[in-house]
């Protein structure tokens, strides 16, 4: 019989579970909820600086896309 390990990998409020020492399976996890909670495209918009007529443009560009997206699922 096998004994059971289990280590608990955690990012914020965020955890995953290693059984059975199987830390890959666990990465892949956890690399899959961080793409759910948008912590790559948040790290990607937040390596440079950007003006606040810049961030600006770039908001009103992403409501232009969530409109139309939700416009095109209609």
């Amino acid at each position: 019989m096998e004994q059971l390990t289990f280590r608990v990998l955690s990012y914020m409020d965020m955890k995953v579970i290693v059984y059975n020492n199987q830390i890959e399976k666990a990465i892949r996890d956890l690399k899959r909820k961080l793409s759910k909670e948008g912590f790559y495209s948040e790290i990607k918009e937040r390596r440079f600086y950007d003006k606040p007529s810049v961030q600006k443009k770039k908001k009103q560009a992403k409501a232009a896309k969530r409109l139309r997206k939700k416009i095109r699922k209609f």
